[in-house]
């Protein structure tokens, strides 16, 4: 680990690279699914999130994406044209709307997660088990997990 104290701007700047080209590659996977619903990366957020914080409400969402309310609010009016996802008052206060991916919506985060899945389970199993944890732990470290 002690190369590590030797880092150069440059040596970053290739791994921010790596990260936006890394980014790019996990989501041209999608692209086509994507086009065929008429819908973009900001709606695969949202629908990955939501597929995996069931019921999450509007204002855990907008934390979570970091985006302001008229963003998110174009997103899921399109997502309801869509007919992918539902909403449900709190029960206990009314004010707070959870969202919902319905069967549809479930069924079009299914498709993306798959080819979105292959590469980054190729990546994976061509990858050492501490190579994979320590990918993970740096990934953690960098979204302040």
């Amino acid at each position: 680990m002690k190369e590590l104290l030797y880092l150069k701007d440059e040596q970053l700047k290739d791994l921010i690279e790596k990260f936006i080209i890394g980014y790019r590659e996990i989501f041209s996977d999608s692209k086509k699914i994507l086009d065929k619903y008429s819908i973009g990366l900001a709606h695969n957020k949202v629908i990955h999130l939501l597929s995996m914080y069931d019921g999450i409400s509007i204002s855990e969402l907008l934390k979570k994406l970091k985006v302001t309310k008229q963003s998110l609010n174009r997103v899921l009016k399109d997502l309801i044209k869509l007919e992918a996802v539902e909403f449900k008052k709190d029960e206990f206060d009314t004010r707070i709307k959870h969202v919902f991916l319905n069967q549809k919506g479930k069924n079009i985060s299914n498709e993306i997660f798959k080819v979105q899945k292959q590469r980054i389970y190729n990546a994976l199993l061509e990858s050492k088990s501490e190579e994979v944890l320590n990918f993970d732990n740096v990934l953690k470290k960098i979204i302040n997990e």
